[in-house]
């Protein structure tokens, strides 16, 4: 199988390191191209990263060389190089939705991790196991931006992957009602213990514009495709708090369910380990072989032991019990730099290329 070309835009940043990890030996990518700012671009992109590298793994030797492209003077040579981009910029709203759209124009299609087009009305926002239906919209979209095979679609929230894909499969009893808190960890931010001492012995309870996107988010995940938009679903409501906690990597979530056709404890787990997904089916690369995993023991997840379940991209669930507000409350865990960033975005990739929305050049 001859592999896809792939450039990292935004590729010194945390999630763009993910990236080119991830994409080291992949069966199916070739990391071929690296883009960043003006001022990394000309520099090999061992030395453009320099001391701000922070996987636990050392620079891959396939990137270690290649030259810094510049994202915005560079973007026909870089469109023209590859087949498709993964898009993790730090820049301002606005400036994120031109660039991708202006890559998308080139005709190079856009698997973004950033924010900024979660609400255009035609782009998708998937979590591959949970609505890789809403990638027919893309048709939509390429007629609006008058492209031939250049798009963006995007991955959701990190933060809601800790509790929707839980949830996901028991919308057959009736969402009513859900309230989440969730502990997110720092390197969400883009941080390490190193670069944020004083997280240490701290708590954080304001995350800006995280509880918005926890609560309506996944009202988009679970909407439907309708004349080439995608209509958010009106239920269930959701409440959220969002924490930033002093744990390098996995976002926790207290989740609280009410039902209109109530479950029992047992039919809950039971659609849990039987939920598959298409990336299951289609055995993706990335995909773990069992997306949601269920601990018995009341003290898991825990972050330390369970964030890379999978490669990291596996959910973990625990502590399922009723509730005297709501009808169950437990507990869900998942990676937010793997599952909710980059390994998220891969996974998204690959189904996109399986199932034919992505054709190498």
């Amino acid at each position: 199988m001859k592999k896809y070309a792939v450039g990292v835009v935004g590729a010194t940043g945390m999630v763009g390191q993910r990236f080119v990890t991830l994409l080291e030996r992949h069966p199916w990518f070739q990391l071929t191209v690296v883009a960043a700012s003006a001022r990394s671009a000309g520099k090999p992109y061992e030395e453009a990263v320099g001391h701000r590298w922070a996987m636990p793994t050392p620079i891959p030797e396939e990137a270690k060389s290649l030259v810094v492209l510049d994202a915005q003077a560079d973007k026909e040579k870089i469109a023209s190089a590859v087949d498709f981009i993964f898009c993790a910029v730090d820049m301002k709203k606005e400036e994120i939705r031109a660039l991708e759209e202006a890559y998308a124009k080139l005709e190079c299609p856009v698997v973004s991790n950033n924010s900024a087009h979660r609400w255009t009305p035609d782009v998708p926002m998937v979590i591959p196991e949970v609505n890789p239906e809403h990638l027919a919209v893309l048709e939509a979209q390429k007629a609006r931006l008058g492209t031939k095979r250049g798009f963006i679609a995007v991955k959701s929230n990190c933060s809601i992957q800790s509790y929707a894909p839980a949830l996901h499969p028991l919308r057959s009893y009736g969402l009513e009602r859900v309230l989440v808190c969730t502990y997110q960890a720092i390197s969400g931010a883009g941080k390490t213990f190193e670069t944020w001492p004083e997280i240490v012995d701290n708590v954080v309870p304001y995350i800006g514009g995280e509880e918005e996107k926890s609560e309506q988010e996944p009202l988009k995940v679970w909407g439907k495709v309708e004349k080439g938009q995608i209509v958010p679903a009106l239920s269930p409501s959701i409440t959220a708090q969002c924490l930033r906690v002093p744990v390098s990597d996995g976002h926790t979530a207290a989740v609280f369910v009410s039902f209109q056709k109530k479950p029992s404890l047992e039919e809950i787990k039971s659609c849990w380990e039987q939920f598959q997904g298409r990336p299951q089916e289609l055995n993706l690369p990335s995909a773990p072989k069992q997306f949601l995993h269920y601990f018995e023991e009341p003290d898991r997840p825990q972050a330390k032991l369970d964030r890379d379940l999978e490669g990291g991209m596996a959910v973990t669930l625990g502590r399922l019990r009723p509730d005297t507000q709501y009808d169950y409350k437990f507990v869900g865990l998942s990676h937010n730099t793997l599952r909710g960033a980059a390994g998220g975005g891969v996974l998204l990739a690959e189904l996109l290329c399986a199932e034919g929305y992505i054709l190498p050049r």
